[in-house]
Order: structure tokens, then C-alpha cells, then sequence
């Protein structure tokens, strides 16, 4: 069930920003249900291989090489998700930042109004 509801929460939050941010285009709903499943995906199998790859980088940027991986994972989707386009690197480098900043937002919040200890 949480699973389907972060799934839900980041295609909500990845339709909105491609309304709002220019350089970032997803064509339908569907599209983004697509999309954020391909990033659950690549954050689960892909982004671990690309932390280890890149330790020394992430360990002498205070951890700040993460947002460069983070775009990367965006453009890779690119790839793969038809009806969704990122223009430039920094583009994705924005809308992975937003959008991770909204989903722990929403993520937060969902999942406080569920839990009655807090």
C-alpha cells in the first residue's frame, strides 16, 4: 500500500512541475504513472551502483555529488519514457531537486495523518 501511494505521490508531483518548470515535458497522467515507476525502479536497482561507483566524489563533495546522480537518474528515464523530455542537464538537475523536495513533503505528510503516534 505505501508503495502505491509514493507512486501516486510522485506521479502527482512530477505532472505538476512539468506544468510549472520549463525544459521538462510529460505528455499525459499516464505518462507520469509510467514515469514514476521507472524512477522507483532506477532508484532501486540503478542509483546504489552509481553511489558506490562514485564514493570519492559524493565522500569530497560533502555528499552534494548526489543531486548530479539524482539528474542523471532523471535523463536516464528520459530514455526510457516515451512522452517525457528533459531539455538540458540542468533542467533535470532542477526538477530532481523539486521533485524530491515534494515528495518528502507530501511523503511527510501523508504518512503523519496515518500514524496516529505522531
Amino acid at each position: 500500500m505505501k508503495f502505491l501511494l509514493k507512486i501516486l505521490i510522485t506521479t502527482v508531483n512530477a505532472f505538476i512541475l512539468s506544468r510549472i518548470l520549463p525544459g521538462i515535458k510529460i505528455e499525459s497522467i499516464f505518462t507520469a504513472i509510467f514515469l514514476a515507476i521507472v524512477l522507483a525502479l532506477l532508484d532501486a536497482i540503478v542509483k546504489p551502483l552509481l553511489i558506490l561507483l562514485t564514493l570519492p566524489a559524493t565522500i569530497l563533495t560533502l555528499g552534494l555529488f548526489l543531486f548530479v546522480i539524482n539528474a542523471f537518474i532523471i535523463i536516464i528515464a528520459d530514455n526510457f519514457v516515451n512522452g517525457f523530455n528533459v531539455e538540458t542537464f540542468w533542467h533535470a538537475l532542477l526538477f530532481s531537486v523539486l521533485l524530491s523536495f515534494l515528495n518528502s513533503f507530501v511523503h511527510k505528510r501523508a504518512f503523519a495523518e496515518n500514524n496516529p503516534a505522531n
